[in-house]
């Protein structure tokens, strides 16, 4: 019987359906045990993962039968392609199943940002004090621009919700023809990057890591942001250079910011970050909630049930 080791969490209606055919190790905390996910991978015919497990280095090596890697997000830089592919392993990403989760979670935050302080005013209200003329300055978020850097289907789905409650929509993508159909059938201006820079309230990122795209949002590129701007960063950390932004945000360059992803995972106490204002900080949720975690699963398993034979 074909074995599948699981190292992080996975929907335990989705574990439940691979024990029916498989020899399922499911232990979410093998991904901090080295030693242990090793010992387990030496028989495992199936690997799947969240985006802490690093499918690489020894890890890898010590899964001698291992056939296919079901990754339960869509990022792949924990992955070594390159030594999969010349193993003939297979990488399944569960593509598509948390892109309305991520653009739910831009959105929310591109409003939460845009109204400034408002989010932060339970304690004071609570207080008795009552801070109503420092927190009217909010914005709207209908009839502002949502620039989206990266125009795969988290991006696309980005701009359809997007463009539901009232957004104009740039993006930039090299890979997306600028004839592409796709522009047109999700409302989307195709432009370069420094002209979406300059023109976007709203900046999202939705890139994968890459040389090309390690820190892609520099310095430079967001001193060109249009004054007053939010960014949004729920694809990977790296891309956004954290000092530089958070340079920004002390200067009020710009008005705000939220990262859901880090250079470094989880992010260190006493990072540039850490008192930086206008900045909403997450632990890599963006994707993950009730629902995309069972489409995520769900897909997952059954791909890797087939690439087993089941």
């Amino acid at each position: 019987m074909p074995r599948i080791v699981i190292s992080e969490n996975m929907d335990a209606a989705a574990v439940a359906v691979l024990v029916r055919d498989f020899d399922v190790d499911y232990r979410p905390a093998l991904v901090d045990d080295p030693a242990g996910l090793a010992a387990a991978l030496a028989g495992a015919d199936a690997w799947i993962v969240r985006n802490r497990t690093q499918v690489r280095g020894a890890s890898l090596a010590a899964a001698v039968r291992l056939r296919v890697v079901g990754r339960l997000g869509v990022g792949l830089d924990n992955i070594d392609l390159e030594a999969c592919t010349a193993r003939g392993i297979e990488v399944i990403p569960a593509t598509g199943a948390n892109a309305e989760s991520v653009a739910e979670y831009v959105l929310a935050m591109a409003m939460i940002l845009l109204r400034g302080a408002a989010y932060r005013s339970t304690s004071a209200v609570a207080a008795g004090r009552w801070p109503r003329q420092m927190l009217s300055q909010g914005r709207e978020i209908s009839g502002k621009t949502i620039g989206l850097v990266g125009f795969g289907s988290i991006g696309r789905v980005t701009a359809r919700m997007a463009g539901a409650i009232g957004l104009r929509r740039v993006g930039h993508d090299p890979g997306v023809a600028a004839d592409s159909p796709a522009w047109k059938e999700f409302g989307v201006v195709p432009a370069g990057l420094d002209e979406l820079l300059a023109t976007a309230d709203v900046v999202s990122l939705h890139l994968p890591l890459v040389k090309e795209t390690r820190r892609l949002i520099s310095e430079e590129r967001i001193a060109r942001m249009k004054p007053g701007a939010i960014l949004v960063n729920s694809a990977r950390g790296g891309i956004v250079d954290e000092a530089a932004l958070a340079r920004a945000l002390h200067a009020g360059r710009l008005a705000g910011a939220a990262l859901d992803v880090f250079e470094d995972e989880p992010l260190a106490a006493g990072s540039v970050l850490a008192d930086a204002p206008n900045l909403i900080l997450t632990p890599h949720i963006a994707g993950v909630t009730q629902e995309s975690n069972e489409r995520v699963s769900g897909l997952v398993a059954q791909r890797v049930a087939a690439c087993l034979g089941r």
